[in-house]
């Protein structure tokens, strides 16, 4: 396994790998990798001949007062990690590498975007969706995996992909959690002992929504009380949002009819963190 800093050196080693015909998977990442990313690069190492991980902590997703510089780096660990799991290539570009000085296409999507963490983050998916494009613009991969933590952010890639005709399978891979619950993240570095503690709310606050769902209950309003009323439990958790939407359109719903995402981000201290279940016929996905 290599890493590699340049766009042309990516380019050139998957020309290579495709006319020894070998098919190629893609896990785009922004570094710091946890046992979620590995699962995600196992995945893809089971299921392609060449994997290459993506390391690179996108500046164009983050807004002037989010936490871009703080953001957690370790290339040196992350090379491990992608090593120890399959990976051939780790792709760590510089923001100079991926944006020229004058940058001026984006790509933005509406619809799945407009809810949840777009709201809360009106920037984040024009820049998750920009950056995604240009790394299949330079993997040229066959399929694309991307975590279930982040769901709306699956629901958008998706939809981008089928939008404008990537002919690329988007693969999206369950949640990896602590022993308490507690959701696998980069971000959960930041939380202190006491903090550490209380995050475990979130999960603890969906698996009660989640039996309501899984035992009949329709009412969105509902779901999201009872989500609502457990994490407000917890003194040191502050709510961005509880929602349920339907799945994978993204769209708020009142009554549960279908497929569904419910979706919690909330701070635990200065900390915002992500989690969500998925119900797809009746049952959890």
């Amino acid at each position: 396994m290599k890493v590699v800093n340049t766009i042309n050196e990516v380019r050139e080693t998957v020309k290579a790998w495709r006319k020894q015909g070998l098919t190629v998977g893609l896990v785009p990442t922004m570094g710091y990798l946890h046992e979620g990313h590995a699962s995600l690069i196992a995945r893809a190492s089971k299921e392609n001949d060449r994997v290459v991980v993506s390391d690179f902590v996108n500046p164009i997703q983050f807004a002037p007062n989010e936490d871009l510089a703080s953001y957690p780096r370790d290339i040196d660990r992350d090379a491990k990690v992608c090593e120890e799991n399959g990976a051939d290539i780790i792709f760590h570009p510089t923001p100079e590498e991926m944006y020229h000085k004058d940058f001026s296409t984006f790509v933005n999507i509406t619809g799945p975007s407009e809810e949840l963490c777009g709201k809360s983050r009106p920037i984040h998916f024009r820049g998750v969706c920009t950056v995604v494009s240009k790394l299949f613009l330079i993997v040229s991969p066959d399929r694309a995996y991307f975590g279930q933590k982040d769901a709306q952010q699956l629901a958008v890639i998706k939809r981008m992909v089928r939008d404008l005709n990537f002919d690329i399978e988007i693969v999206g891979c369950p949640i990896i959690r602590e022993a308490d619950g507690l959701a696998k993240s980069s971000r959960n570095t930041y939380l202190s002992p006491e903090e550490r503690k209380a995050a475990v709310i979130l999960h603890k606050a969906l698996e009660k929504g989640k039996e309501l769902v899984l035992n009949g209950e329709k009412s969105a309003k509902v779901i999201i009380d009872t989500v609502t009323q457990v994490i407000n439990s917890e003194p040191l958790a502050i709510i961005d949002y509880v929602q349920v939407v339907d799945f994978p359109n993204i769209k708020v719903v009142e009554d549960i009819n279908g497929d569904i995402l419910t979706a919690v981000a909330v701070y635990i201290g200065k900390t915002r963190l992500i989690d969500n279940f998925i119900i797809e016929n009746g049952k959890e996905k």
